[in-house]
């Protein structure tokens, strides 16, 4: 382990910057930075490669950033079981080259470049392939995490340390660094694809063609509208992704190719940025909002999964509590993912939360006496 001597200010969240930075290298001597934290009441920081250190709302305290990069390490890869065992700090671009020569992959695509596993789990950070192959969560099938105390526990594979009635794994998912340091995690693994065809359309009516695409019988990984363009990826063996993308192009006028475009999953830009989640049935209705309410944005739409992200570059906040009113219509939620902390210190980032009193219980349990990541999630936890 390695406290690090640096620029404590490049580290800081939400303009708050820690006394100290520590690199453990393996899941004893982050247990052991967590255990000098505690004696010393040290409010922790989490980050892996700070791809969204921007995301969520500024912490109440930050004593201590520990920094997870030097859990750097792939356990274990079952190739014939399609499992691996990895280390937090491992970057995901890192581990897919890994894994390319068994033909597998860890199907997740989220849209920040350097991202690492501890970081894409605790964000619960996904892109558009989400449509088959699901989020963090449905992928992963084992955790080791410590908890502020010092704690090592387990869930999933072998089990050592078991938080009795709590799947750990689904309970760190998303958690921002609020319940524990995430320090190993085990996947379900899936086969490359033998062939992937991208079939491009312009549109200004996505739902409708995701209908066409849907009628045709095929099974699209996934499915992404740019506000001009609808991107349908198709992956099988060759014969039948070329059925499925001759059918699909047919279907909504289409262009097919062997690439992807090259800004495919990624954020829209723009100074400020909000994620929104919705009803599947509903994206017509939360395009036409957005378009409404959100001055100049830019839209990104996972289409069939129920998320939007916009971007803009115009003003600030001020839409934010009216577009959360018009999407709680469709079910749907609005987070801000991205903006400039003067903005952000004036608003609820993450909005109002479904079963907030169960997460606080759960805080407490994990986290007693709120030391980690202090303030970063859901109702200031």
């Amino acid at each position: 382990m390695s406290s690090e001597a640096v620029e404590l200010d490049s580290w800081s969240v939400g303009g708050i910057a820690p006394s100290s930075v520590v690199s453990p290298t393996d899941v004893p001597s982050l247990a052991e930075a967590l255990v000098d934290a505690a004696g010393r009441g040290d409010a922790i920081g989490v980050c892996g490669g700070r791809s969204k250190i921007q995301q969520g709302a500024a912490p109440d305290a930050l004593d201590v950033m520990i920094r997870t990069v030097g859990l750097d390490r792939i356990v274990e890869h079952a190739a014939g079981d399609l499992v691996v065992t990895v280390q937090s700090g491992v970057r995901l671009a890192d581990l897919q080259v890994s894994l390319g020569p068994a033909g597998q992959w860890l199907a997740l695509d989220p849209p920040e470049a350097g991202a690492t596993i501890g970081g894409v789990v605790a964000a619960g950070s996904s892109g558009p392939c989400r449509l088959r192959y699901g989020t963090p969560r449905d992928l992963l099938v084992g955790i080791t995490v410590v908890l502020a105390d010092g704690t090592v526990a387990k869930s999933g594979g072998k089990v050592v340390k078991n938080v009795a009635g709590y799947d750990l794994g689904k309970l760190f998912t998303g958690s921002f660094g609020t319940l524990g340091v995430i320090a190993e995690c085990t996947f379900r693994l899936h086969p490359l694809p033998p062939v992937r065809r991208v079939v491009t359309a312009k549109t200004d009516t996505p739902a409708a063609a995701a209908a066409r695409v849907h009628s045709t019988g095929a099974t699209p990984s996934a499915m992404e509208w740019n506000g001009q363009t609808l991107t349908v990826v198709v992956e099988s063996f060759e014969a039948a992704a070329e059925i499925q993308a001759a059918d699909i192009a047919r279907a909504i006028d289409g262009e097919i190719s062997d690439a992807l475009p090259d800004d495919f999953g990624q954020l829209p830009a723009g100074q400020v940025g909000v994620k929104i989640t919705h009803r599947l049935g509903a994206l017509t209705e939360v395009i036409a909002d957005i378009g409404r309410l959100v001055p100049n944005a830019r839209l990104r739409a996972h289409v069939g999964s129920g998320v939007v992200h916009a971007g803009t570059d115009d003003g600030g906040l001020g839409w934010l509590d009216v577009l959360r009113a018009a999407i709680g219509k469709h079910d749907g939620q609005v987070v801000v993912v991205t903006a400039p902390d003067e903005l952000k210190k004036d608003v609820d980032v993450w909005g109002p939360a479904r079963g907030i009193e169960i997460m606080r219980r759960i805080k407490d349990q994990f986290d007693p006496e709120h030391r980690m990541s202090p303030g970063r999630f859901v109702g200031g936890l």
